[in-house]
């Protein structure tokens, strides 16, 4: 069997570790000058020197692969098709894209019906189908939530859904007086892994993490919230102070069939706990023969909250005419976490200082000056915002003023 003088691959229990390829040129000139009985010339410009260098990326090249090949069965740096085979050990698959979720006001007769999956259209013509059904109440319209059909961070500004698309009797006109919750495009690498981690509670029953894992594993369900008050008594919760009755479960939720958010609850919670929340649906025990008990599951469809951007800048003649926009599309991908760092979300608080590094890179002669936030256009001057835990946070770019001073 041949010999060689080319390092090979050592194998620890750290993982695989290649040779340099300075070794690995070496080798290669060593085998080369042996082959032809010595006194090669070794300098890299001569036709062996091009020829050694040749083999030595060629071998390095392979090396690189059998580290990659290597790192992918570690969950913490697999991606692709990799990441994929490994989630299938917990039973799991990469979530699919969703589409944007919006709180569209529907307006009309008191007391008329709109049926879930009735549709509304948006300005630049995305159709957005309501996830329950609604009835217009006393006051002559009713909040529902809807979902673009088209998934991805479709934006959906204020004022953008607009029109009825399938006619329901006595629904007469419809809008959003918030933004939408930008929808995601196929899971992502931290996604995945991240809610991979989340599945080992998901495997489990009785727990908050239970029933976390398991409502976000829903399809089209973009955020969650889920608390436990096992006292007997109501405990105030959160920023906007929600009473979490005695021995509850609290589920919050955006997105998502109500059906497949109510198994999913059910199939995860302790028995005997209440619960909280205005959005139900009946629950039938399979496990039994007719006539099934059936339950009625509770939870909260978490409410739209505006958010309010101020940034001021140095005035400077070098910034690009449209330093404004690009400003706005820096807060927004931050806001909803497009930068690959963490978004707001129901029961979070996000903080000015998450966004000064998106600010900063837009153009290299930015120079903040100050980024405040709040909920009231008129008194914009927080350094945080903390979001309920029935409430999900949207952020419309004109919500974002860039003012240079």
């Amino acid at each position: 069997m041949a010999k060689t003088n080319v390092p090979a691959i050592r194998w620890t229990d750290q993982g695989p570790v290649a040779p340099a390829e300075s070794d690995i040129l070496s080798g290669q000139q060593a085998d080369i000058n042996a082959a032809f009985g010595g006194g090669v010339n070794p300098q890299l410009t001569s036709p062996q020197g091009q020829l050694s260098q040749s083999l030595t990326a060629i071998v390095g090249a392979k090396n690189d692969d059998i580290l990659e090949v290597s790192n992918q069965v570690d969950p913490d740096r697999a991606t692709g098709r990799w990441q994929d085979a490994v989630g299938r050990i917990y039973f799991l698959d990469r979530m699919a894209a969703t589409g944007t979720v919006v709180t569209g006001r529907c307006y009309g007769l008191v007391g008329s019906p709109i049926p879930a999956g009735s549709v509304a259209r948006d300005v630049n013509g995305y159709l957005y189908s309501s996830q329950s059904a609604a009835t217009i109440g006393g006051s002559g319209y009713v909040d529902v939530q809807f979902q673009c059909q088209t998934t991805g961070p479709i934006a959906c500004p204020i004022g953008a859904l607009s029109r009825i698309f399938t006619a329901a009797q006595g629904w007469d006109r419809v809008t959003n007086l918030t933004a939408g919750f930008p929808g995601q495009n196929v899971e992502s690498r931290a996604a995945f892994e991240a809610r991979r981690r989340l599945s080992v509670a998901a495997n489990s029953v009785n727990m908050v993490q239970s029933v976390y894992a398991r409502v976000l594993s829903v399809p089209n369900v973009l955020d969650a919230c889920v608390l436990d008050n096992p006292k007997g008594k109501v405990v105030i919760f959160g920023a906007t102070n929600y009473p979490l009755l005695a021995h509850s479960l609290f589920v919050s939720v955006v997105g998502g069939e109500p059906s497949a958010i109510a198994q999913a609850i059910w199939n995860k919670k302790a028995p005997g706990c209440d619960y909280n929340g205005d959005t139900s649906y009946i629950v039938f025990d399979t496990s039994y023969e007719q006539p099934q008990p059936q339950y009625e599951i509770l939870w909260v469809t978490a409410a739209p909250v505006q958010c309010y951007f101020m940034v001021q800048i140095q005035a400077n003649d070098l910034l690009p005419s449209n330093i404004g926009e690009l400003i706005q599309q820096a807060i927004l991908a931050a806001f909803n976490g497009d930068d690959g760092r963490a978004r707001a979300r129901i029961g979070s608080t996000t903080y000015a200082g998450r966004y000064y590094a998106g600010v900063a890179e837009t153009d290299e002669n930015v120079n903040i000056f100050s980024i405040s936030l709040g909920f009231d256009p008129m008194n914009v001057n927080q350094t945080s915002l903390s979001f309920g835990i029935d409430q999900y946070p949207t952020l419309d770019p004109s919500n974002i003023a860039v003012v240079q001073v």
